[in-house]
């Protein structure tokens, strides 16, 4: 069964783009000092479809969901990074028997 009115029973994530007004600053600067943005509520982040800002509670939701996905992100970065470098660690210590005697040859 769809659901057909109420809100949405989970939060879905909202594309967000830099504010083009303070260019992701937060602050616009005035003539003595600098004023909070007022086309991205001082945030530095409007929506991706349609350019307006988003109110301080789904902007903190959407935070944390970008958030997550650029933890996640980085998370599976250093595990191949760390991979690599075990690997490469691996065969650097073998004995490839290319040196003098059969000994090993790490090119260095």
């Amino acid at each position: 069964m769809k659901k057909s009115h109420g809100p949405d029973l989970r939060r879905r994530m909202i594309p967000l783009k830099t504010c083009a007004m303070c260019r992701g600053r937060a602050v616009v600067k005035g003539v003595f000092h600098e004023l909070d943005c007022v086309a991205c509520n001082a945030s530095g982040w409007v929506r991706q479809d349609n350019g307006e800002a988003l109110d301080q509670q789904q902007l903190v939701t959407q935070l944390s969901f970008n958030l997550r996905k650029a933890t996640q992100q980085l998370e599976q970065f250093v595990n191949v990074n760390q991979t690599v470098d075990a690997a490469t660690a691996k065969h650097y210590e073998q004995n490839n028997r290319l040196g003098a005697g059969g000994t090993h040859y790490t090119g260095d």
